[in-house]
Order: C-alpha cells, then sequence, then structure tokens
C-alpha cells in the first residue's frame, strides 16, 4: 500500500484540544528490523519503513505553554521536560507515530494522557542543562509500570500475546544524553530520510481493540544539525530505554536531528 505523507499535513478542521510548544527536541534514531516491533505493535496497523528498514526513536525534549485550546495555561502545570521512544506506522496509507513510551516529569499530565488519550505515559524524574551550544538531558522512570501491564488489557490487539513482555525489562528506564547544536539543515524533502523521521502529523492509540487517531499540526520542523558530546561525563549517550521494551541494545551511533522549538496545536483522539 502507497503512504501518502503530504496530504496529512493539512491543518484539520475544527478547534485543537490542545497548544503546546516542544523545544531543546533531539531526535535520535536507529534502523531496525520490522519484524523485531511487529509483537509490540497493534495488528491493524503497519509499520512504516524507509529504503526497507523500520526505524525506533528516542526522543528528549522540553514542552512550555501547554493548555486547552479555551483556556490560558494552568501555572505549575503548563511546562515539564519530557521523553519518547516512538516509531512509524500507518493506519490504511496515513502515516503517524506509535508510542512505545512517554516519560514525563507532570504526574497531572501522566494522568491525562493516560485516561484520554491511552497513551503508555510513565512518570520520571528529569533534569535539562544548557551551557553555550551544549545541552546534557536526563531522565530516570519511577514507574514500575510497563508497557506490556498498560496494554496489558488490550492485548487482543496485538499480533503476539503481549504477556510475554509483562515482566520484560523491569529493570530502570534511564537516558543520560550530551550533544551538541549545530548548523540549521535546509528543509526537508519529502523523499529524505530527515522527513521521514520528523515530519509526522498524527498519532495513533488503541482503545477497547480499537485504532483511534490524534492529529496535530505545526510548521515543517526547523532541524539542525547535532553531535553526540562527551561533555562532563565519560559516555556522551547512555540508555536503556530501548531496552526496557525488552529489546536488545542497538548497535551503532544514532542519526540525530536538533530542533529549538516549534509551535503544535493537538486534536482529539477519532477513531478510524
Amino acid at each position: 500500500m502507497s503512504v501518502d505523507r503530504l496530504s496529512i499535513r493539512s491543518r484539520p478542521r475544527g478547534l485543537p484540544l490542545m497548544h503546546q510548544n516542544w523545544g531543546k527536541l533531539l531526535f535520535m534514531h536507529w534502523p531496525i528490523g520490522a519484524e523485531v516491533l511487529r509483537p509490540l505493535i497493534p495488528a491493524q496497523l503497519s509499520i512504516d519503513t524507509f529504503d526497507g528498514s523500520a526505524w525506533i526513536g528516542v526522543v528528549p525534549f522540553t514542552m512550555w505553554g501547554i493548555r486547552a485550546s479555551f483556556l490560558p495555561p494552568i501555572p505549575r502545570t503548563s511546562a515539564f521536560h519530557e521523553l519518547n521512544v516512538r516509531t512509524y506506522v500507518h493506519y490504511q496509507g496515513v502515516p503517524g507515530v506509535w508510542f512505545f513510551s512517554l516519560d514525563a516529569a507532570s504526574r497531572l499530565a501522566v494522568w491525562g494522557a493516560r485516561r484520554f488519550y491511552r497513551l503508555p505515559y510513565f512518570n520520571a524524574e528529569m533534569d535539562l542543562r544548557q551551557s553555550g551550544n551544549t545541552i546534557e538531558y536526563s531522565s530516570q522512570r519511577i514507574d514500575a509500570l510497563t508497557y506490556g501491564e498498560f496494554f496489558g488489557a488490550e492485548r487482543a490487539g496485538f499480533p503476539a500475546d503481549l504477556d510475554a513482555h509483562r515482566f520484560r525489562g523491569r529493570g530502570r528506564a534511564e537516558l543520560k544524553v550530551n550533544w551538541n547544536i549545530g548548523e540549521p539543515l535546509p528543509p526537508s524533502e519529502p523523499d529524505s530520510l530527515a522527513f521521514f523521521l520528523s515530519e509526522r502529523y498524527c498519532l495513533y492509540s488503541l482503545r477497547r481493540g480499537q485504532i483511534y487517531r490524534s492529529q496535530i499540526f505545526h510548521e515543517p520542523w526547523p532541524l539542525r544539525n547535532a553531535t553526540l558530546s562527551l561533555a562532563h561525563s565519560k559516555s556522551a549517550l547512555s540508555s536503556t530505554m530501548i531496552e526496557s521494551l525488552g529489546m536488545s541494545q542497538l548497535p551503532g551511533d544514532p542519526v540525530l536531528h536538533y530542533a529549538e522549538s516549534i509551535a503544535v496545536d493537538i486534536w482529539p483522539l477519532r477513531k478510524v
């Protein structure tokens, strides 16, 4: 089935549910076999590939100006750090994101996203520090819940029994990464890897065995180059985020892209 990567970029009709700003954002991506991801993704969704390979991303960033479209920001709840582990899927040719985990330093955000968007959010302690063009980011999950347990009641919607993943990766889900911000990149072409990895305008979720989609809208990502930096630590990147899903550590350095900030509108979930 062909995937239409351009039509989904149009602004949806109606009023968005939420407005957010995302920034200090690092895309880290590794190629991975689609067969590795398949047991962890609902059967109704097809895995999206680039040149025959699926991709998994670990994306740390910070959020601010978070509010319902019809309300001003609420003090103490409108800004926090977030970290997601994701891959790319499509439903009948409409490309989007499937989240394996979203760690956040806001208990209210975790509760709300679990309840209203049925997304696998987890509580975490997080920190971001910047010195010049170098950013140091750390996250440690403090939730005992796992991906398999979160979707346990929905396991009939997956192509494999999620019980096999319920207690795998029970160890720590942590990230420490240091990076240098590089030069701006030209706009991503629709047939490029950068476009495939970043220009995503909807997310998918599973509820009561049904696939739901939430559209988002933003301007094209203002991507920049980025490089891992030793900074003040012995390792530029230390992560167990992918391993917490029961997968093996991926070899090689990730493909990196950085974005300073972008404004995002988010629409409600709708059954597809």
